[in-house]
């Protein structure tokens, strides 16, 4: 096995021993679909979604939510954290470089966000009968940026804090403006226009809006992809330009 791999597996096992983080990440989004599920309400067609139910919507949404608890408050305080405590400079000593520490980290949370997705699309089809992503191939590139989007958001975090505990606090004042563009409270499309177009420019609702693009049967339209293609590339650079290993 390479060292990436064995980084990897055990940034995973790491991850997987925090009992907190990876409930929030693996079960709490599918936990908010069955919770909103089971309100009947929730279940019926609205004419104001175009037929839609307002539990198809949130399928989408829980996926951005799994997105920014990995992006937005689990990277930055375990990256701060390895550096407050040393780790990266002492990796700096040796044949594994703290890039590939650093590599390995955005890998395991990439994957543990796939689970989760697959985990709240299986659940949303088996019990709700929400639809899966009609667009499959669309459905992969939207979450591949925004995955990238918000994980280059959360390397600037990790660059610029000092320790993990403030990583975690700057990460849950960030997160809770972006779901709210994201809809995690008023579902994005119900928004009024004005709103709505300003969540069209944040990473988590261009991230929504490309997601539900392609549970429709379409492709990401191209504000979302614009949108997204533009964090990851001027958050990524300012966190390779910011970040400190030691």
């Amino acid at each position: 096995m390479s060292v990436f791999a064995k980084l990897t597996l055990t940034e995973l096992r790491l991850f997987l021993r925090e009992p907190m983080s990876a409930f929030f990440v693996l079960i709490f989004p599918t936990l908010l679909v069955v919770i909103l599920g089971c309100v009947p309400a929730f279940r019926e067609p609205q004419e104001s979604l175009d037929g839609r139910r307002v539990i198809d919507l949130y399928v989408g949404i829980a996926v951005v939510l799994t997105l920014a608890m990995v992006a937005i408050q689990i990277a930055p305080a375990v990256l701060a954290t390895y550096r407050e405590r040393g780790v990266l400079r002492r990796f700096a000593t040796t044949p594994v470089s703290p890039l590939k520490l650093l590599g390995a980290q955005l890998v395991m949370n990439l994957l543990a966000a796939a689970a989760a997705t697959a985990l709240v699309l299986a659940v949303g089809r088996i019990v709700f009968d929400v639809p899966l992503a009609a667009q499959f191939a669309g459905f992969v590139v939207a979450f591949l940026l925004g995955a990238a989007g918000v994980l280059a958001i959360g390397l600037v975090v990790a660059a610029l804090v000092p320790t993990g505990k403030a990583g975690n606090s700057v990460g849950t004042l960030l997160f809770f403006p972006l779901m709210f563009f994201a809809g995690l409270w008023t579902p994005r499309e119900v928004m009024p226009e004005a709103l709505r177009n300003v969540a069209d420019f944040t990473p988590l609702g261009a991230a929504e809006r490309a997601l539900n693009d392609a549970m429709t049967g379409h492709w990401p339209n191209a504000v979302s992809a614009t949108v997204l293609v533009g964090y990851v590339a001027v958050f990524g650079f300012l966190a390779v330009r910011w970040f400190r290993w030691s």
